[in-house]
């Protein structure tokens, strides 16, 4: 339920009429139906815009604006934010065409533990460069580890710790919105539990956030949350599963108990949060179906593990384990080459037609045999085809889940990227909101605007109102749709015609225009 006063204050913005005496705009959207970010059903309504800000929201029929965009028959949305984004390439990539071209407006970086140290200085560079988005940042605790211990597995003495919260410390002053944590990553993997609460309390203490990727995602997947869930309480932090999903066949219905965890926890008054992919297939490197205790060292303690025959053994072993149970889905076919440095002909194809090629059957062993070659080699991305839409569905209708891509900003012929990345957002308004009905227009937009805007407590951004910030986005609710695949994902989206980064039209026509308005969001107590 909204608070009174903002249920009045949409009942005014709605309720003026315009005036003679109106003055210039910079732009109307005019005609459109507007859906402003709270879930409330969608108004027909002009919306004016002034320099960077929504300024008049109502009938401006007789207003005068350096341009008029007609979006009769189309909806206006405030812009999307991404709460999940790997921004890595950002400043190769600065337009982030990928994301924009979706109606993506804002976007999160530094997830799963990664993030560039030292944090400030990595901002400021963003902010001397023609950014086509609005871009925030997370403090990541893999980075932050990585910069103490390295790839050891130990816990850190009280000194090593210390040195960490002070760089989370920082990271947190140079603004960060909260702290990341990879727990199925290295070094990540090796931190215990109390080590991540005491990071996690600095992050509290400075008004952020707690985004974690779950130490396991299948068969251990209720642990994890768990886990989560218990380092919220602890540290006192807003928590989000990010990314959330249930990996591998056996485990795939789980989602019941996980979603239930949250609901137990909230009763319990935790701030718990979930954000989502709208697909049934990860990406992540190819060692993620290695054991961390294989990897520990780098390339060079892998490579010994490896030419060590009981070591090797165990590890195959535990690698055939994970094809069957988790990210393999049972099935080496599952598994989808998507970025491979040294060998670019596997691009695109799968770890049964790597064995095949090599004349092998394409049974777990072999490929557990290429997983460890593969790694050997400099290891690849892999996307992996190992989750259910019925979890996916489940998790997507909780009234506490937000929309977030999980996709790394991409350009058209740089690899077989996961689809995420150019088709989030509209896959979700495309497939689930008017094909499947899991979700209503107005739902699904609150879950990719003003939920997430709360969860970073960006006050002027993810609605549509006087005085926010002018992040709009214009879609056909009835063509809109996600065009790129596992196969060919370098495709944009159709039916998002006008993108408005903080007032300026960023796509126009469904192209990228030369406008970059985008801004460095830093956090602020």
């Amino acid at each position: 339920m909204r608070p009174t006063s903002t249920l009045a204050a949409l009942l005014l913005i709605f309720a003026l009429p315009a005036t003679a005496a109106d003055p210039a705009y910079d732009l109307i959207v005019a005609g459109g139906m507007v859906y402003d970010g709270t879930g409330a059903a969608p108004q027909r309504a002009d919306v004016g815009v002034r320099g960077d800000k929504i300024v008049r929201v109502g009938d401006l029929a007789n207003a005068i604006a350096s341009r008029r965009i007609a979006a009769a028959g189309l909806a206006v949305a405030p812009g999307f934010i991404d709460l999940h984004a790997h921004l890595d390439p950002l400043e190769r990539l600065p337009a982030a065409e990928s994301a924009v071209r979706q109606g993506v407006t804002t976007a999160l970086g530094g997830p799963d533990g990664d993030c560039p140290l030292p944090l400030g200085e990595y901002l400021t560079r963003l902010e001397k460069l023609p950014l086509g988005i609005n871009v925030a940042f997370l403090a990541g605790h893999g980075a932050v580890r990585r910069s103490v211990l390295k790839l050891v597995d130990r816990a850190p003495t009280t000194a090593e710790l210390a040195t960490m919260e002070n760089l989370v410390a920082q990271a947190m002053r140079d603004g960060a919105f909260g702290l990341s944590t990879g727990l199925k990553y290295l070094p990540g993997t090796f931190a215990q539990t109390d080590e991540i609460i005491a990071l996690a309390r600095v992050a509290a203490r400075a008004g952020g956030i707690y985004t974690s990727h779950l130490r396991e995602e299948g068969l251990q997947l209720l642990p994890a949350v768990r886990e989560a869930i218990a380092i919220g309480r602890e540290a006192r932090i807003p928590i989000v599963l990010t990314h959330h999903k249930v990996v591998g066949q056996p485990s795939w219905g789980a989602s019941t108990r996980t979603l239930k965890l949250v609901d137990e926890a909230r009763a319990a008054g935790l701030d718990v949060m979930i954000d989502q992919y709208p697909y049934t297939a990860s990406y992540t490197s190819i060692s993620v179906l290695i054991p961390s205790w294989a990897l520990a060292g780098g390339a060079s303690g892998f490579k010994e593990r490896a030419a060590d025959p009981a070591q090797r053994a165990k590890m195959k072993t535990e690698i055939i384990e994970a094809i069957l149970t988790d990210r393999g889905a049972g099935d080496i076919a599952r598994v989808q080459f998507s970025r491979v440095d040294w060998n670019r002909a596997l691009e695109g194809r799968t770890l049964r037609d790597w064995a095949v090629e090599r004349g092998l059957a394409p049974t777990p062993e072999n490929g557990a045999d290429l997983v460890i070659a593969a790694q050997l080699a400099g290891g690849a991305g892999c996307v992996f085809h190992a989750m259910n839409d019925e979890d996916v569905e489940r998790i997507m209708r909780h009234p506490q889940t937000m929309i977030a891509s999980d996709g790394r900003l991409s350009q058209p012929g740089e690899g077989v990227p996961h689809p995420r990345g150019y088709g989030t957002f509209p896959r979700v308004l495309g497939r689930y909101v008017r094909e499947k009905h899991v979700l209503t227009f107005e739902a699904a937009i609150h879950k990719m605007t003003l939920l997430p805007a709360r969860r970073l407590g960006l006050a002027d951004r993810g609605r549509i109102a006087v005085g926010a910030q002018a992040d709009l986005v214009v879609f056909d609710p009835a063509t809109v749709r996600d065009t790129a695949t596992f196969e060919q994902p370098h495709q944009y989206p159709e039916g998002i015609p006008i993108v408005i980064v903080n007032g300026m039209v960023t796509v126009d026509a469904g192209k990228l225009t030369a406008a970059r308005s985008g801004r460095v969001l830093r956090r602020t107590p």
